[in-house]
Order: C-alpha cells, then structure tokens, then sequence
C-alpha cells in the first residue's frame, strides 16, 4: 500500500443524565477546565474499555479479540495441549515460558513481568512451534509479531521488553468532555437494615456518591493506512466498521446500577478525510449556555457551525460525510446506524488503494 492518506473520523454528541460515569482517584466524576469552565469528563481509557468489551460480549462473532494479560503462559498453554494432548501440564507451562521468552518476553516466575496484549492466533502460533521443537528465536518473534486481533490493531501494543513486537495504534480516542460548564452534585443516601428490630432508630448505613449530568462530545479518528498495514484491505474495512458501531453504541458501566444512564446518541457525524483527522472540540471552546432547549440543541447547532467554518478557512472538508440523527443536515444527510455503517464500509473500500472508481 502507498502512502496515501485516508482518515475515518467520529464525532458524537451524546447526553447522558445523573450519572459516574468515570470516576477519579478519590471517587468523584472526572473533570476538565476547557475553554475555562469545568467540564464533564469521561477519559479515552474508560471508553476504550467499553468497546472492546462490546467487541468481546456482542460482536464476538464477527470480531477478533485479544487478551491483555499477566497469564500469556497460560494461554500459550492452553494453545499448546490441544496440539500435543500427551503432555502434562509440568512439560505445557514449562514449554510455553520458553517459548514465550524465545519471542522476547521476560517472565516473572510463571506469568509474563508484565500485560501483554496477546491474540489468539499468535498464541496458536506460538504454541505450533513449541510443539515442532524449534529453535529460532526469530521464527518465535515473528509469531508473536504477525496475525494481530482488531482490537490489538486500533488501539496498539507496548511490549516494554522488546520494542520490535510494538504496534502503532491505528485509532486515536478522545477524552470526551461536556459541550457545557458543569457542577458536580452528591446524592445522599441510606440502607436501611431489614434485620434491625422493631425500636431501632435510624439507618444501618449512610453515605454519599457524587454524580453530574451533561451532554459530551466525544471524537475519534481511525488511520486506515495504518489499519490497512496491520490487517489488510479487507479486514481494515470491515474493522473501521464495527469500530465505528462500538464507539457509538457502547457506554463505560462506572456506577451504572445507581443511575442507569446508559443513552445513546443525541447525534452521529462521520467524515472520511485525505488530508489529516480534525477534532472539532473547538466548538465547545465557549462553553454552551442553557436555553430552554437544554443542551443538546445548541450543541449541535455550535458543531454544525464550527465544522463550517473550519471548512471554509482551510479548504479541507471531507472528502465523504455520514450523520445519524437529526440536526446535522447541512453536513451530511442523516440515515439509520445501520444504514450509515453499510455506507461507510463501502465507502472506505472504494477509497483505499487499488480500490479507486
């Protein structure tokens, strides 16, 4: 593949009610100051989570995972006794440390020293060539180098120990924030003790959770060049599309049995660009006053026109766009999830090299 650009990027506008949705070390609804008002915030790592849990849980059938794990050996194992089932499991975990530790992995007693974000096919892979008895420690590299899940693909590996077995991530996510300056609010409550007798006063328990409500604007982008280089064209196509679903459709469970905020979207924009990813968090540089709208509406009245804008400036809008709701007419014209999922997919073949009309 050359080096032509090709860019999918996500804009979502999406409001969520009472809610702790991502929490902070000392427990309280994550924040940000933007454009200097404090904003709502659910952090990239605690979406990221979701949809690939989402990948794992729901679209199981149709998406490769991965595992990030302390028990690579285990799962090396594993791989291994189904191809030499005359082993015990003594000569299975011994083999497959060394064979772990042939592709560059340190160990610590019997788990990797660190995660390692290991797909099924490599450890199979893995395993094969214990299984064979080889010896070259380059065959075990390239093993653990080759055939990467989806999600290892957009969201990257580290391996700290060996910096050849990386891969770059091809989706970026962003922190989401609110469209609008928020205050964190406590809801005080109680359990009562349903065992107390008749003259006790009181509750058996007391306590507080804080919690706030917004709408977001979360963003992503997904480099199809690099997906592409990891996965193929074919793959890469249909990986920007199940992506694409999860990170619209999936929601982090902080505190979601307190408040059951999981919501869908207010509003989809999706843009397929040749130059470079553009986030349009600049529209909600100046945070969204309330009206009697609420918020969501001039949110999307704010993205609208900061897309337009940024457009006309520079002279770079996207080369395709795709919108799921209503408000966003003059960017793109709003059709189903589903209906917009198809469109893109078909979309990002036609666009990619070897592929043109």
């Amino acid at each position: 593949m050359d080096t032509k650009r090709l860019y999918v990027d996500f804009h979502v506008l999406q409001t969520v009610p009472p809610s702790c949705v991502n929490r902070d070390d000392t427990g309280s609804p994550k924040t940000a100051v933007y454009g200097g008002a404090t904003r709502a915030r659910v952090s990239s790592q605690a979406w990221k989570h979701a949809i690939r849990k989402m990948f794992a849980e729901e679209m199981a059938d149709i998406v490769e995972t991965g595992k990030r794990t302390l028990k690579a050996t285990d799962l090396v194992a594993g791989e291994l006794a189904a191809l030499a089932p005359e082993l015990d499991d003594a000569r299975l975990k011994k083999d497959a440390k060394k064979a772990l530790e042939n592709a560059g992995i340190k160990l610590k007693d019997d788990n990797n020293a660190a995660l390692l974000f290991l797909s099924t096919a490599q450890a199979r892979a893995l395993a094969r060539l214990a299984a064979e008895d080889c010896e070259e420690k380059d065959d075990y590299k390239k093993a653990l180098k080759e055939n990467p899940s989806v999600d290892m693909a957009l969201f990257g590996r580290m391996v700290a120990s060996d910096p050849s077995l990386n891969y770059d991530a091809a989706a970026q996510v962003a922190h989401s924030i609110s469209t609008h300056a928020v205050q964190n609010e406590f809801d005080y409550f109680t359990a009562v003790d349903d065992c107390a007798p008749e003259d006790s006063a009181g509750a058996g328990h007391l306590g507080t959770v804080e919690y706030n409500s917004s709408t977001l604007y979360r963003y992503a982008t997904v480099n199809m060049v690099e997906l592409v280089h990891l996965l193929g064209a074919e793959k890469a196509a249909q990986a920007v599309r199940v992506f694409g679903e999860a990170f619209i459709r999936s929601m982090p469970t902080g505190k979601q049995n307190s408040f059951a905020n999981r919501t869908l979207p207010d509003v989809v924009y999706v843009t397929l660009r040749e130059d470079q990813p553009v986030n349009l968090c600049g529209a909600f540089e100046k945070p969204v006053r309330k009206s009697p709208e609420g918020y969501a509406e001039p949110s999307k009245t704010a993205l609208k026109q900061y897309a337009q804008q940024v457009y006309a400036c520079y002279a770079d809008a996207p080369a395709q766009s795709f919108a799921v709701g209503i408000g966003l007419d003059e960017l793109a014209p709003a059709m189903p999830l589903n209906q917009m999922l198809t469109a893109l997919e078909r979309a990002v073949k036609e666009k990619l090299p070897g592929n043109e009309v």
